[in-house]
C-alpha cells in the first residue's frame, strides 16, 4: 500500500502565519494538499501538524510536539507513525506550502516503479518525493534540523529524477510577496 506524508508542522516565522492554516484560493493549504493527494490515488494520508492544530479532512493528523526543531523532526515522527502500518511498502511525501502542486505531478511521483524517486523543476530536487519502506529508517537518522532528506540523498547513485516542471510549479510559500498574485 501506497502511504501519502504531508509536512505541515512549521510556523511560517517568514510568513507571519503557520503555512497548514492559510487560505491560498479559497482553501486552506493543508486541505489543498490532502486533496491532491487524494486525487491522485492516495487514500492512506497522514499530515504533520505542530505550531497550528487542527482538524484536517480525509488525512490522519500526527502531531510533532518538537516542530520547533525543523522540517527534520515532522520526517521523523511522519515516518515513525507509518513504519508500524505493516501493509505499507512506500511513502510520496510532500509539503504543505506548495500550492502550484497538482495530483498529477504526486501520481508520476507515486507511480514511478524505482525505489527512491525525486521530482524536480527547473533542474533542481524538490518535492514530492518517495522512499520504499525499506529505506525509511535511514531517511530518519539523516533527517536534521531544517534537512528533511537532503543528507540521505546526497550522493546516492540510485535516485530516480522525474522532471516535473510540465504538470507543477514547486515554488513554495515563505514570505507575504509569495502571496502576491496567488
Amino acid at each position: 500500500m501506497h502511504v501519502g506524508l504531508i509536512l505541515a508542522a512549521g510556523s511560517g516565522s517568514r510568513l507571519g502565519t503557520p503555512k497548514a492554516s492559510l487560505v491560498v484560493g479559497g482553501h486552506r493549504l493543508v486541505d489543498r494538499a490532502v486533496n491532491n493527494f487524494v486525487s491522485a490515488g492516495i487514500t492512506e494520508i497522514y499530515v504533520v501538524l505542530g505550531a497550528w492544530q487542527g482538524e484536517v479532512q480525509g488525512a490522519h493528523v500526527i502531531v510533532n510536539e518538537n516542530w520547533q526543531e525543523g522540517m527534520g523532526s515532522s520526517l521523523r515522527i511522519g515516518l515513525e507513525h507509518i513504519s508500524i502500518i505493516e501493509s505499507a511498502t512506500d511513502v510520496t511525501i510532500s509539503l504543505v506550502d506548495l500550492p502550484g502542486m497538482t495530483p498529477d505531478a504526486i501520481r508520476e511521483i507515486m507511480q514511478c516503479p524505482k525505489d527512491i524517486v525525486v521530482g524536480t523543476f527547473s533542474g533542481k530536487p524538490g518535492h514530492p518525493v518517495k522512499f520504499a519502506k525499506k529505506y525509511w529508517s535511514e531517511v530518519s537518522q539523516c533527517a536534521q534540523g531544517d534537512v528533511g532528506a537532503r543528507n540521505f540523498l546526497k550522493g546516492r547513485d540510485d535516485v530516480h529524477y522525474i522532471p516535473l516542471d510540465e504538470l507543477a510549479s514547486g515554488k513554495d510559500i515563505d514570505t507575504p510577496e509569495d502571496l502576491l498574485g496567488r
